[in-house]
């Protein structure tokens, strides 16, 4: 072989394994997935999170033929364990608004959302509720303010966490309100949830999957909803803005993966769920729990995560609340 020869086939294999460098992590996205992908969910069991991400979650295992197995791993223990999973695609985090609410509220946390994981897509949007144990004696979110400010500092309300959604969803309405009232951190909504029930809280807000069924039993009562205007699914049931002007919590739930996972991979899930939750079954199955389906794109999920991030920080600095 003369040495133009050496040089054209040095090429030549120069160009094919670039080529098969590219094509490789292609070829593998679209096996994606070959073996069991963990969801971690940053929520307790029962919760609205873990009821919606076993929906979807069950869905891209039929779709796929891997087991998407859900993880419950509440807080923040749960958003640092998947900011230290493999880039691979077979850890997921599937979390709510919480994630962008614990950004604003704590200084020191053990991962940083910005630079540890990148969005896949929003799920769902959902409007929350507020609920009042029934021997509370109002029926209405003007009675409760007026209650509350008959007696400051006597009334309690329960959330899933220092720094959780639902705790910056009720202390926005305190303090839009202008009442004064103990909170009440728990590990878990559902706990929260077992609290008001026993008469041990007096209200708080929640997910209606994990409230609206004690509703319906005569357990809990029913105000409002927290999204700006009513629900459609709930037209009956008035906004805490009705009676609160300026009032929002719009809750959302939504999918990340570490950073530095494939392109490839990051494009396929979204594509699949956001296919999934289109499905008639699955919409009325958030329907149910007064949530919307979403499914926007990583790069839409990017910028609703900053402009969320953004307005919690503004809430939790008006509000004065610093957890470390």
């Amino acid at each position: 072989m003369n040495h133009s020869s050496f040089i054209i086939h040095h090429s030549v294999l120069i160009l094919l394994c670039a080529a098969l460098a590219t094509a490789l992590p292609h070829a593998s996205a679209q096996q994606y997935p070959t073996k069991p992908v963990r969801v971690i969910v940053p929520s307790a069991a029962a919760g609205g999170a873990d009821i919606v991400a076993r929906a979807v979650t069950q869905k891209l295992s039929e779709a796929w033929g891997q087991q998407f197995v859900v993880d419950n791993r509440p807080g923040v223990i749960g958003a640092e364990t998947a900011s230290r999973a493999a880039p691979d695609g077979y850890t997921i985090m599937f979390t709510t608004s919480a994630l962008a609410v614990r950004d604003s509220v704590y200084t020191r946390l053990p991962y940083n959302t910005a630079r540890d994981f990148h969005p896949v897509t929003q799920v769902v949007a959902q409007s929350n509720v507020l609920v009042t144990h029934p021997s509370l004696p109002v029926k209405s979110v003007k009675e409760l303010v007026a209650y509350a400010k008959s007696k400051p500092g006597e009334l309690n309300y329960g959330s899933g966490g220092n720094g959780t959604s639902n705790h910056l969803a009720a202390e926005l309405f305190c303090m839009l309100a202008g009442i004064k009232v103990v909170h009440v951190p728990y590990k878990g909504v559902p706990q929260a949830i077992t609290d008001l029930m026993a008469g041990r809280l007096h209200f708080l807000t929640g997910s209606p999957v994990s409230t609206l069924p004690q509703v319906k039993e005569g357990k809990l009562r029913l105000l409002a909803v927290t999204t700006p205007k009513r629900s459609p699914s709930m037209p009956n049931v008035p906004a805490i803005a009705e009676s609160v002007p300026g009032y929002e919590f719009t809750g959302w739930m939504g999918m990340f993966v570490p950073a530095k996972t494939p392109r490839a991979v990051i494009v396929r899930i979204h594509r699949e769920v956001a296919r999934i939750v289109q499905l008639p079954d699955v919409k009325q199955r958030f329907a149910v729990d007064a949530a919307e389906a979403v499914g926007s794109t990583p790069e839409e999920f990017t910028a609703f995560l900053k402009t969320e991030t953004a307005r919690w920080t503004r809430v939790v600095k008006e509000a004065g609340i610093r957890l470390d």
